[in-house]
């Protein structure tokens, strides 16, 4: 009893005492921002991660319905400031996340007759001409200045006016928690379990006299409202938004940073969402072609971990656990050596191009590179080429090596873990 109180209510003591302490430890301004940034992609990729890791449906237009719940969410402020709806800031997410599951219930009646790639290209299709519709109805939708509001209306409730960027993160907070409470809850209820089995096999789960259309729109309509609480948090922490909300390029910001922290993860998304936003703030301060290096990221986690980082260090933990990993630690050495010769060389190269296009760049060995003229452009590209080629040769010679010590050693400790279950 006291191991399972240990093993599932850890985790959410652990969360807690983050979310609380948080802007304790990191208490400027810029920092609390972004962490309530940080809280509302969190969500949004949670909500992402029930279509893709739970129910195995590949969205390009996740940004849709949060999105139409940050307008909704806008929209519901600007009413109740102006004294024609009754609301107060603290459940404002509730109007975004309604919003979002009536859409989703919506277009989810046509995208859930099809599954697969058929699904994937349904979404972007309606994804993009939600945006396209976006730029016809500026009444509604804001046209190129988008919309904007003001957090701070009606009277304090216990003295929280929203104004101040503290207790709008405390209310992000509340909301991430309790979101991700219940998104777990259904990942432990029959439904989700059935979901699992649509993912896995439709086929067989249809055989055996299940409905697959019908648990696909489920698990769609629950997303999209999680998806649309996000979006009605973004409107009270941002007090503006545009139809840059509905684009392309926010879903794909969910679909690569939830395969980041890995999809087969409850808290897959929430690694992701972390370590990707935090690249992305970061990344940006460095070099002008740090969505290069995302993009990058991304292929290589698809090609070469596609468990995310969840996978990587449950895998690892569970070779350490077994007291085998002093076999192929002088391997994955060898390999994380090799990756990061290759990793410097193309950042040289990608930071020379990137001078060579725009005349400047923000990497410091860049910018000295650049001030050595020509030559100095030439012994970088050489020095970048060098580092990958070595690292690439390097990377090819200790391969097999490392791939035969790591099936080795799972293969070990799969055949003690039967022998477990049979005694």
């Amino acid at each position: 009893m006291n191991n399972v109180l240990l093993k599932h209510g850890l985790p959410w003591v652990a969360l807690a005492l983050v979310v609380v302490f948080a802007p304790l430890v990191f208490n400027s301004s810029a920092s609390i921002y972004f962490l309530s940034t940080m809280g509302i992609l969190i969500l949004f990729c949670l909500s992402y991660n029930m279509l893709l890791g739970q129910g195995g449906m590949l969205s390009f237009g996740h940004a849709v319905y949060s999105g139409l719940g940050a307008h909704f969410a806008i929209h519901a402020m600007n009413m109740a400031t102006n004294g024609a709806l009754w609301i107060p800031v603290y459940l404002i997410p509730l109007v975004g996340g309604v919003a979002g599951l009536l859409f989703g219930a919506l277009f989810g009646l046509i995208m859930t007759k099809k599954a697969g790639m058929t699904f994937a290209m349904i979404t972007l299709g309606i994804g993009e001409l939600v945006y396209a519709l976006s730029h016809m109805f500026p009444s509604f939708f804001g046209g190129e200045g988008g919309l904007s509001t003001n957090r701070s209306y009606g009277e304090p409730l216990f003295g929280l006016s929203f104004g101040p960027q503290i207790q709008v993160y405390y209310l992000i907070a509340l909301w991430l928690v309790l979101s991700t409470v219940v998104m777990y809850a259904f990942t432990q209820t029959p439904l989700g379990r059935i979901a699992n089995a649509v993912r896995d096999n439709p086929e067989r789960a249809e055989f055996i006299g299940y409905d697959t259309r019908r648990v696909r729109y489920i698990v769609l309509v629950l997303a999209t409202f999680f998806a649309g609480v996000a979006g009605g948090l973004s409107a009270i922490n941002f007090e503006v938004v545009s139809a840059e909300s509905l684009s392309a390029q926010r879903s794909a910001d969910a679909l690569i940073l939830t395969f980041i922290g890995g999809t087969t993860s409850f808290a897959g998304p929430i690694v992701g969402a972390v370590v990707g936003g935090f690249l992305m703030h970061k990344l940006s301060d460095f070099t002008g072609a740090w969505q290069f290096y995302l993009g990058a990221f991304f292929v290589l986690f698809v090609m070469y971990a596609p468990a995310g980082l969840t996978g990587l260090i449950t895998s690892n933990w569970r070779v350490l656990r077994s007291g085998r990993f002093g076999r192929v630690a002088p391997h994955w050495i060898s390999v994380v050596l090799a990756a990061t010769l290759i990793a410097l060389g193309t950042v040289i190269l990608v930071e020379l191009a990137y001078i060579n296009a725009f005349g400047t760049s923000k990497a410091a060995a860049a910018r000295l590179l650049e001030r050595l003229g020509d030559n100095g452009m030439w012994i970088g590209a050489g020095v970048g080429a060098a580092l990958v080629l070595l690292g690439s040769l390097w990377l090819r010679a200790r391969k097999a090596a490392f791939v035969n010590a790591w099936d080795g050693v799972n293969a070990e400790i799969d055949a003690q873990d039967l022998e477990g279950r049979k005694s």
